[in-house]
């Protein structure tokens, strides 16, 4: 708590089922209990993403060779520039070719990105963003981390299936999972913690994610993170059993010496003991979140606090360490 230093911070543990939920902070305690408020998980809401293209995939209503265009634009067919087609799988795994964000985002951002630069930015401009994109590089040859690739995903994936991306997403992941304390869109100071500026005085407002819901919409309690993780500690039994089997399959190397492993959703490292660790964080303007578990130790953890500490972030390393010496 100490390390993280923000008003308000969680730690909250599961080993072979047994959790242990550790709450404190700098400021004072708010309307309900630390761990019974939700999150934002920025970034972090990206595995249930994957995990969603996943279940689809294992569903057949989707396949991950499946171009985006035509799932966006059906009546004109695939779009194939001279570089091939930016299927959902390169979206997913940030292999697309496309930039972090839409070469026209940053002017309608700039004037508000301490606060919520994505709320300008609505649905329509992402679709229409993506199929005039022209990315610099063939799609599947290289890693570029992208909000931008992810949330064409979400869009594609809505309209592929003839469905909203929030009722998707619930019908899908939440619902079948019982996450009954996430979800999308903000509710209110006694249900969603109050972010802050990295003075950690500052309050933020909510976040309000514009097109980009598949990238960072999700917000959760810690409770609700711990049974999300569980759930990929021990898929079978669970209704998506498939596609939590299938997120944890490493789908491409990179870096030096191929290093950095990567599955369809998760970060994936070599622990000091032999083992694995998958994990996830993310940040939006206001609060900061890391989530992982490692299925050779029974164990998951989850950690939220609600500052953001910019390049100074003490939550993802204090957590990450934490992960690692499970």
């Amino acid at each position: 708590m100490r390390a993280v230093d923000a008003p308000d911070v969680v730690f909250a543990l599961s080993r072979h089922g047994h959790r242990t939920v550790r709450c404190g902070g700098t400021g004072p305690p708010p309307p309900a209990p630390r761990d019974r408020l939700r999150y934002e998980l920025g970034s972090a809401s990206k595995p249930y993403t994957g995990l969603l293209l996943a279940h689809l995939v294992h569903l057949g209503a989707v396949h991950g060779t499946d171009p985006a265009s035509s799932c966006l634009r059906p009546e004109r067919g695939t779009t194939v520039g001279p570089r091939g087609p930016i299927t959902l799988t390169h979206l997913v795994t940030h292999t697309s070719g496309l930039p972090p964000l839409p070469v026209d985002f940053y002017a309608q951002a700039l004037p508000r990105w301490g606060t919520d630069p994505y709320a300008g930015y609505p649905s329509r401009r992402v679709v229409r963003a993506f199929l005039r994109s022209r990315p610099r590089h063939a799609p599947g040859t290289r890693w570029r981390y992208s909000n931008f690739g992810v949330a064409v995903l979400g869009h594609a994936l809505a309209a592929a299936t003839a469905t909203p991306w929030e009722e998707l997403v619930t019908g899908h992941v939440l619902r079948p999972l019982d996450l009954t304390g996430t979800g999308l869109r903000p509710a209110g100071p006694e249900t969603d913690a109050t972010g802050h500026r990295a003075d950690g005085t500052t309050p933020t407002p909510p976040l309000r994610i514009g097109g980009f819901q598949a990238a960072g919409a999700v917000r959760a309690t810690p409770h609700d993170l711990l049974t999300f993780l569980e759930a990929h500690l021990t898929p079978d039994g669970t209704p998506l059993a498939a596609a939590l089997h299938e997120v944890r399959r490493p789908v491409l190397r990179r870096g030096f010496g191929h290093r950095h492993t990567h599955t369809l959703t998760w970060f994936r490292h070599p622990a000091a003991d032999g083992g694995t660790m998958y994990f996830h964080s993310g940040a939006t303007s206001g609060q900061t979140s890391f989530l992982g578990f490692r299925p050779d130790r029974g164990g998951a953890l989850a950690a939220v606090c609600n500052r953001r500490h910019g390049s100074t972030n003490a939550l993802i390393p204090t957590a990450y360490a934490l992960l690692w010496d499970l």
